[in-house]
């Protein structure tokens, strides 16, 4: 039965107000469809074509009665194709509806993505952010308002402000909502606002007050953020509310110079500090700019697909739970990569796979994910077995959400990323995003130690493995008026060297350089130089000779620097700090 004469996939095109939920427990995903309603160039990813798959009542013959929608999933765009046959009682829509009658994208919209989950069922309850990164492939953050106490630090509340205005401004969405412990879902709190509920936010202004609303409002600036409840009614009831004493205040110009216009249907302004002080999440999708014709910061991408996986044997196994399993924490995938720069800003996106259509299984619910990242040897090439000298420099939130997010400063040096699920032997997919300022040469750690080839047998297989951290000097020869030198370590074994960054103006830096051998001659001892950094000509500051063998004390050692090719007895100026750790089996460290 058709459901109007002259029915349109869009009519006067795309708006935040054209989503209303029908009977489904899906505030999420109508939430994120106002969000995607506001971006006409991300929209026309997800609808593509729209123009020609619009009716056309002149050429009747050209409509097939079926719509094609993309959606980005598990690291790709997929093509999903519907039908116009649309769930119904009484002659109306039970699910998403437009403001307009014969107006169908959105019911169409949510068709589409019910058959990507299985059923419509399956939209039952879920997170904004799960369906904003399938719009978009952006990456997701979640914000717990509470936790970070950003109603009360006004500090930090003007740091996250900052961060949402540049997110809004540069194309990323944002929803938000208030958790419902102790409370029934969708129950109505004293200001106006629904429990569990999620709003879309659709305007974030940071405002300029002139001279006569100075004096009306005690303020020079106004931070502001305007809301959509998606059930296209019940809004907030506080302060800049549609009946509030703030708005009589302010004159219609003055709204409109102001940009805090308003439209129908649930949108409604509050003050930032309300915001956090009365919702408790925040989910956060950025679009990560990775295009080089941009005015603004280009990152560089990498993004690998991996899996946990369970097996009996330790050296296979790839699903070894979260780091308080110290047993098996580093039976999971590892993933190497570099920071270039003396410091660099990474951002980590880890998502799993959805699991909404195992919910007809009863396993439809999402696994709880998180990462660390461990600073390493600058040189190490195989998989960690033990954590012995390395860093824990960063862990990301462990959530039931499909991803999680990280953003972090990390100094110059090489790091090991361990994906895990908070449980061990917990099997399924993932894809891990990784964004920084220089290519970062993202891969996976497989190898356990060095493979054995037919060129071993005649240069020789490593018997031995070796890790050196060097801590610190102190002490150093001065080298310059001002009293201060410009050091750096050279640790040598056999034929292999590497070099730390150089510290400036002291004679006591500390380096924290990590370096792993497997070495062949084991009777070649490991050589630590100190050298001072020059234009010219580098100069030899002095040196420690370890023979590094297993047997040695494995606790940090204060070491006299010697020069070269002196005796026990001779010394220079300074001692080095330095942890030695061997084993004749490759496959300990």
């Amino acid at each position: 039965q058709d459901l109007c004469e002259d029915p349109h996939l869009l009519v006067d095109g795309m708006s935040s107000h054209d989503f209303h939920q029908g009977k489904l427990g899906n505030c999420w995903f109508v939430a994120a469809c106002s969000c995607l309603a506001l971006r006409k160039s991300l929209w026309q990813q997800v609808i593509p074509d729209s123009n020609e798959q619009e009716w056309d009542p002149k050429s009747p013959r050209k409509y097939a009665g079926i719509f094609r929608f993309r959606f980005w999933r598990f690291g790709e765009w997929t093509e999903v194709v519907v039908d116009d046959l649309l769930p119904t009682q009484n002659g109306r829509l039970i699910y998403c509806h437009s403001n307009v009658r014969n107006e169908f994208w959105s019911a169409l919209l949510e068709k589409a993505y019910a058959k990507l989950a299985g059923s419509y069922q399956a939209l039952d309850g879920g997170c904004a952010a799960e369906a904003l990164v399938d719009f978009t492939g952006a990456v997701a953050e979640s914000i717990n308002l509470e936790e970070g106490k950003y109603g009360e630090v006004i500090s930090e509340q003007m740091k996250l402000f900052e961060d949402l205005m540049k997110v809004h401004k540069r194309g990323g969405f944002i929803s938000c909502s208030i958790s419902s412990p102790g409370r029934p879902s969708e129950a109505e709190t004293a200001m106006g606002l629904i429990v569990g509920h999620a709003y879309s936010v659709t305007a974030i202004r940071k405002l300029r007050l002139g001279e006569s609303l100075v004096l009306s409002f005690k303020a020079e600036k106004l931070f502001m953020i305007r809301l959509r409840n998606p059930w296209g009614k019940k809004e907030w009831h506080g302060a800049w509310s549609d009946s509030s004493e703030e708005w009589k205040k302010v004159s219609n110009s003055e709204r409109k110079n102001l940009g805090l216009t308003v439209g129908n249907d649930g949108e409604f302004w509050m003050t930032f500090e309300d915001w956090c002080k009365n919702f408790t999440d925040v989910d956060i999708c950025r679009t990560v700019n990775t295009s080089c014709f941009s005015l603004h910061k280009t990152w560089e991408k990498e993004m690998k697909y991996g899996a946990w996986a369970k097996h009996p044997e330790p050296l296979l196994n790839r699903s070894g739970g979260c780091f308080d399993n110290k047993e098996t924490f580093l039976q999971n995938p590892q993933y190497l990569f570099d920071v270039k720069k003396a410091q660099d800003k990474v951002l980590v996106s880890l998502q799993q796979e959805d699991r909404r259509k195992y919910k007809k299984e009863g396993k439809g619910d999402n696994i709880t994910i998180g990462f660390e990242i461990l600073k390493v040897e600058d040189n190490r090439r195989y998989r960690l077995h033990k954590l012995t000298v390395q860093e824990r420099v960063a862990t990301s939130p462990y959530s039931n959400t499909r991803s999680v997010f990280l953003r972090r400063t990390l100094q110059q040096g090489r790091y090991v990323l361990v994906p895990t699920t908070y449980i061990p032997g917990v099997p399924t997919k993932f894809i891990l995003r990784l964004y920084t300022d220089v290519p970062s040469k993202l891969r996976e750690l497989k190898a356990d130690r060095p493979k054995m080839t037919c060129w071993s047998l005649l240069c020789g297989y490593p018997r031995r493995v070796t890790q050196i951290k060097v801590h610190s000097a102190e002490g150093l020869q001065k080298q310059d008026r001002s009293g201060g030198a410009d050091p750096y370590v050279l640790i040598k074994c056999e034929n292999q060297s590497r070099r730390s960054p150089v510290q400036h103006n002291t004679t006591s830096p500390v380096f924290n350089t990590q370096v792993i051998f497997y070495r062949k001659d084991i009777d070649s001892p490991v050589t630590i130089q100190v050298w001072n950094s020059n234009l010219v000509r580098d100069q030899f500051l002095g040196q420690a000779v370890l023979a590094a063998s297993p047997g040695e004390p494995r606790e940090q050692q204060r070491l006299k620097l010697r020069p070269r090719g002196g005796g026990e007895e001779a010394e220079v100026p300074g001692h080095i700090s330095v942890t030695v750790l061997g084993s004749d089996d490759l496959g300990e460290l």
